[in-house]
């Protein structure tokens, strides 16, 4: 609720402590020409005081008093930074040392267009490995004998699950001895893949829910066999390849080189036809409607069994698909707020997930409502979509009606929208009318008894859209790039994006006859992103300027921002450039420019955020970008104007001259830093075998001793940060020896100063601040070093709240604030900054001294304290019971105050001190709010929601506890095989372990989430103010004016009198959040653009192959007890594993 802030000519309401008119309100003229006074406290002041305007009868402070102290405020950090700071005197070392460094240009254009075709290349690497790779499968497979007496000892192959299994003594598998088909290999540990590999070998990986000794998988293990060599022969011409993957249509992922799967003791549900790289390389981009029957007879386990499909069914689609999902009974309606289709993000099908658990069972079934819904959403072209394949996705319990007057009306006779069927649960209804709706349109009918069922009847479908791929042939073999996400393997590759081509059947059914139109899988290269980022330039582009890349959707392929907490291997990882940075009109339009592949450039003003997410700068940058030829990529340079020149060492004559050994070197040594300084270097790659430590001593250590070893020339070592590094290593010694080492910083209550630089170095002086010197050692991660870059003037930096100590605990004066402003130089009209310098004040110290400067003592003697009968105005030091006096940063953050008590809230945000004061700061346009969100947050997993009226303590299952157990356990009746086959170890652990820990427990796990951010920073006032809040006999008085060249507004008002006007609090800090409303963002969709590519129709297409139901009927006594487990949530007793049956004949 925001409190009224009354302004010049307000009455002051109520008996306040004296009554009095209101002071003058505006900027004002200064007191006439000031005395000047002998100096004040010596050791607290570095100015003199001077005197105070003259006093009136008002008890509270006139506005051009308190424009008196703020320019006494501004007068001492003015002048305690030009004299420690030096900033003038490091200008003069650069110019004096400028034989030993050159001024560069960043040339925006070249520079994006070098590195776009760098990318490119190490792209098109990779596409010549896939093609290889693709053919020799094709031709592989077309040269296979098909075997039906296969038999598992005669395949032999690397089961890259095996070691896990063979770890657990309990493994029926061991017992059995039935891995006798399986290698026994020995792994080496390979830096490139932080990971465990054979070069000699590939692995494979079956999904637990297959049974590996099918005559399908046997078969499909044998002919895939020979890729092993392709593999290697990739690897020889490219040893930067990274992981080289065939993912099966059958489920088997055969990898190279081979590793271990994964963690042991763990579910595995990885299927690679679930991966979303494989579903973007399998088919060509989806409308897909989903429509559920709901009507009465769709009840218990059936309805259980439908929510499950149709969340099953979403995790096929991928961000360049559009979805919406309908229930139906005698009329049709969305289950959601979405109203038509959307993009099938991870965001919007959350949505869906939570919409479908809420469908309940009324009424009469009526097809036609729900088919005549669907036709009528595919048809809507008023909004964004995929326009390539259509396709509708019934699910029912079984009905008569064929309705097929609504095909006739909406798809007869080009029938452009496939059709797909499934009949859900166990029942007894004819399913001819649902066969024959599959079969009349192009689609598949599939049946699903049991939760068993659902995954693998989920994916099919996929098969039947890759027909046209395959009939097309050459055409459709066209590489595609993934969006971002995370490898796989655990501790592996991290964020990776995967070239996709597809696998096609080139064998024909007989002599003469029509050539087979299944695609066999599709073939995936890895391209880690960190191999990407090194392509980039990163430290000739300054703290803040950085390369970004993105996708036709816009989400960012690289970007300094993309950071994700925590990921899920099955999602991608898609953050959007807008929500990657503030979003603006300037950055939709290159957003748009770039996805639509062109080439631009623009200077543009816009806001951005402080690397410790506490602060929002206003800020111009250069915005460049070019496409990535041959992707789907563009590339984009963001540099600010004071990063378009940067230093470049050039140490060589000076190398010569002390004998072919690095200048300045011992002022890195340890034993230089008592005299000069404490030296962080920032841990950056300067040589090949310079060993990496989070430890700044240590790596100085490690740099030292490899500094000894190796030449200034030597080419292991990168030249440019290098003789950077030792560059700015003599320059900082220098201020050290010019200013630093005979200023007595206790005399002006400093606890360091210190000098940090584009070259990497940090210098603190003296040596023991080092101990509570908490700044990244890194200068271009480091929030004061970039901010000061962005801000001209003085930038103050109160500590984190979390690291303040109280004032009682405070040792050794060690709790400061920093001060710090960037050094500019002007060369041959050339500008650039290539430094930042500052001071730490003690904290103590320093709000004693605001007290001195923002009060009225004209001599040394104390003043007599102002009250209601004195004929003085009150001022912030002897009248701190009465006034508070305190200095805010520009993010709302307490710095110093006059009130002994908030020392230990310095840095907290302000409405944390004094809300009702923040809150009329804010209303008076001081600050302006900026709210965000972050979606690459990691949260702690939730309390158990679903306890309900049970006894605390006790778990009551929801349906999604059900399911998740139920699917393993009902695996058996499924008809995934044929009968008798051995119960794997997995399900068996299945039966005793919680079904959260399938990934992991969701006790300890982190998992994603939106966190909202509120970022406060100075608003459109810049003059000095006054104004009243409006509380009735609570109201206040207060006064705020900006300090100039400083990043503070001092603010002085009367402290409250009571609380009975508490207004709500500014909230600073970030909050969990569900994120914007999706319903409404999908009403304003981003711009986007889809694949350039669409295979949805071949005239030569054979659709006669429909589906004609379940091979193998389930056994009625698993189906009654999985009823029961479903329901009561009792623990299930395993049954006999049915397999899946050789469906497909390759």
């Amino acid at each position: 609720m925001a409190v009224p802030a009354r302004t010049c000519g307000a009455s002051r309401p109520g008996p306040a402590r004296t009554a009095r008119p209101w002071p003058g309100c505006g900027p004002q003229p200064g007191p006439g020409a000031r005395r000047p006074l002998s100096l004040l406290l010596p050791s607290l002041l570095l100015l003199p005081l001077l005197a105070a305007p003259g006093a009136s009868a008002y008890s509270f402070p006139q506005q051009h008093t308190m424009q008196h102290w703020a320019r006494r405020l501004e007068q001492e950090v003015d002048g305690v930074m030009r004299i420690f700071g030096g900033v003038q005197q490091l200008r003069e070392i650069y110019k004096d040392n400028r034989n030993l460094f050159e001024v560069q240009e960043n040339e925006p254009q070249k520079l994006v267009e070098k590195v776009a075709g760098d990318i490119e290349s190490l792209l098109d690497r990779k596409v010549q490995a896939l093609k290889r790779l693709a053919d020799a499968a094709e031709n592989f497979q077309k040269a296979h004998r098909w075997q039906d007496n296969i038999k598992e000892e005669d395949i032999l192959y690397y089961d890259a699950k095996a070691d896990a299994e063979l770890d657990d003594p309990e493994s029926e598998d061991v017992e059995r001895g039935s891995k006798a088909s399986t290698l026994t290999l020995d792994f080496i540990e390979d830096p490139n893949f932080k990971n465990k590999v054979n070069y000699s070998y590939t692995a494979v990986q079956i999904p637990t829910d297959i049974y590996k000794g099918s005559t399908v998988i046997l078969n499909e293990l044998n002919w895939t066999e020979a890729l092993e060599n392709v593999f290697i022969e990739n690897r020889r011409q490219d040893p930067t390849l990274l992981w080289q993957v065939f993912g099966s249509a059958t489920g088997v992922t055969r990898y190279y080189p081979a590793a271990p799967w994964r963690a042991p003791k763990k579910i595995d549900l990885y299927d690679v036809r679930r991966r979303p790289w494989y579903i973007q390389g399998a088919s060509s981009p989806k409308d897909m409607v989903i429509i559920v029957d709901v009507s009465g007879s769709v009840s218990g386990l059936t309805l259980k069994l439908m929510k499950t499909s149709v969340c099953e069914m979403l995790d096929t689609l991928s961000d360049d698909d559009y979805v919406n999902v309908a229930s139906f009974n005698e009329k049709a309606q969305p289950v959601s707020c979405f109203t038509h289709l959307v993009q099938a993000n991870v965001r919007n099908k959350k949505v869906f997930k939570e919409a479908v658990q809420g469908m309940v069972a009324k009424g009469t079934t009526g097809y036609k409502a729900g088919f005549e819904y669907a036709f009528d959403q595919l048809q809507n072209s008023n909004i964004t979509r995929a326009n390539c394949n259509k396709m509708i996705m019934m699910f029912t319990d079984g009905g008569e009606d064929r309705v097929q007057d609504v095909f006739e009306k909406y798809n007869w006779p080009n029938r452009t929208v496939r059709v797909f069927t499934f009949s859900v649960g166990q029942h007894n209804y004819d399913v001819t009318p649902l066969q024959w709706m599959a079969c009349a349109n192009k689609g598949y009918y599939f049946e699903i008894p049991s939760i068993g069922a659902i995954r693998i009847n989920t994916q099919e479908y996929l098969d039947v859209l890759g027909r046209p791929m395959v009939l097309a042939g050459k055409e459709a073999k066209q590489v595609q790039w993934t969006n971002v996400y995370e490898d796989a393997l655990e501790g592996g590759l991290g964020l990776v994006v995967t070239g996709t081509l597809p696998v096609f059947n080139l064998t024909q059914d007989g002599p003469g006859e029509k050539k087979n139109q299944l695609i066999l899988g599709v073939m995936g290269i890895d391209v880690a992103l960190n191999d990407i980022k090194r392509l980039t330039p990163n430290y000739t582009l300054g703290a803040n300027g950085y390369v970004f890349a993105i996708d036709l959707n816009g989400y960012v392929l690289l970007h300094p921002n993309l950071k994700p907490q925590t990921t899920n291997f099955r999602e991608p990882v898609t953050l959007d450039f807008l929500d990657a940075e503030l979003e603006d009109e300037n950055k939709e339009e290159i957003r748009r420019s770039m996805i639509d592949g062109n080439k631009g450039h623009k200077q543009i003003r816009t806001l951005v955020k402080s690397l410790d997410e506490r602060y929002i700068d206003e800020v111009i940058r250069n915005y460049t970008w070019v496409p990535i030829r041959s992707t789907n990529y563009s590339l984009g340079l963001v540099l600010p104007p004071y990063s378009t020149f940067y230093l470049q060492a050039n140490l060589s004559d000076q190398i010569l001259q002390v004998k072919c050994k690095w200048p300045d070197f011992e002022f890195l040594l340890p034993s230089s830093f008592e005299s000069e300084g404490h030296v962080f270097i920032a841990p950056r790659e300067y040589c090949k075998d310079l060993n990496a430590s989070d430890n700044n001593t240590e790596f100085l250590k490690n740099f030292i001793e490899l500094m000894e070893k190796v030449t200034p020339d030597s080419k292991q070592c990168n030249n440019f940060l290098l003789h950077n590094l030792i560059l700015d290593t003599g320059i900082t010694q220098q201020l050290v020896e010019r200013v630093w080492r005979d200023q007595d910083l206790n005399t002006y209550s400093l606890l360091a100063v210190f000098a940090a630089t584009d070259g990497g170095i940090t210098r603190v002086f003296p040596n023991k601040a080092a101990e509570d010197w908490t700044e990244n050692p890194e200068p271009f991660n480091a929030s004061f070093y970039r901010r000061s870059l962005d801000n001209y003037g003085y930038v103050f930096k109160p500590p984190h709240q979390d690291t303040l100590l109280r004032p009682l605990e405070l040792e050794n004066d060690t709790v400061g604030v920093l001060v710090s402003t960037a050094v500019e130089l002007s060369l041959g009209g050339r500008t650039l900054r290539p430094a930042v310098v500052g001071v730490k004040l003690d904290l103590e110290a320093w709000a004693e001294k605001f007290k001195v400067l923002a009060s009225n003592r004209t001599h040394q003697d104390q003043p007599q304290k102002c009250g209601p009968s004195s004929h003085c105005e009150m001022d912030c030091e002897v009248n701190n019971e009465d006034l508070l006096c305190v200095l805010i940063d520009d993010g709302g953050f307490l710095v110093l105050s006059n009130q002994n008590h908030q020392w230990d809230q310095v840095g907290r945000f302000f409405s944390e001190v004094d809300a009702n004061l923040m809150l009329a700061l804010y209303n008076n346009s001081f600050y302006t709010r900026k709210e965000s969100y972050d979606y690459q947050a990691a949260c702690a997993p939730q309390p158990p929601g679903n306890l309900g009226a049970a006894p605390r303590g006790v778990f009551v299952p929801t349906i999604a506890d059900f399911l998740n157990l139920a699917w393993w356990t009902s695996a058996a009746a499924c008809g995934l095989g044929r009968e008798g086959a051995p119960w794997p170890e997995e399900f068996k652990r299945a039966m005793e372990q919680d079904p959260a820990e399938a990934e992991g427990s969701s006790e300890t796990r982190e998992s994603s989430c939106v966190m909202k951010q509120t970022q406060y920073y100075f608003g459109s006032v810049n003059a000095s103010y006054n104004a009243i809040i409006d509380c009735g006999n609570c109201s206040r008085l207060f006064h705020a004016q900006r300090l100039t060249n400083t990043n503070l507004l001092f603010v002085v008002a009367e402290k409250p009198l009571c609380s009975q006007c508490e207004a709500g609090r500014l909230l600073q800090k970030e909050t969990h959040s569900d994120g914007p409303e999706q319903c409404e963002l999908v009403q304003r969709p981003r711009y986007r653009r889809g694949p350039h590519i669409c295979f949805d129709y071949n005239a030569t297409e054979d659709t006669s192959d429909c589906g004609r139901g379940a091979s193998f009927p389930p056994s009625l006594g698993v189906l009654v007890s999985l009823q029961l487990l479903l329901l009561l949530g009792l623990p299930p007793r395993p049954q006999p594993q049915v397999h899946a049956h050789a469906s497909r004949r390759l």
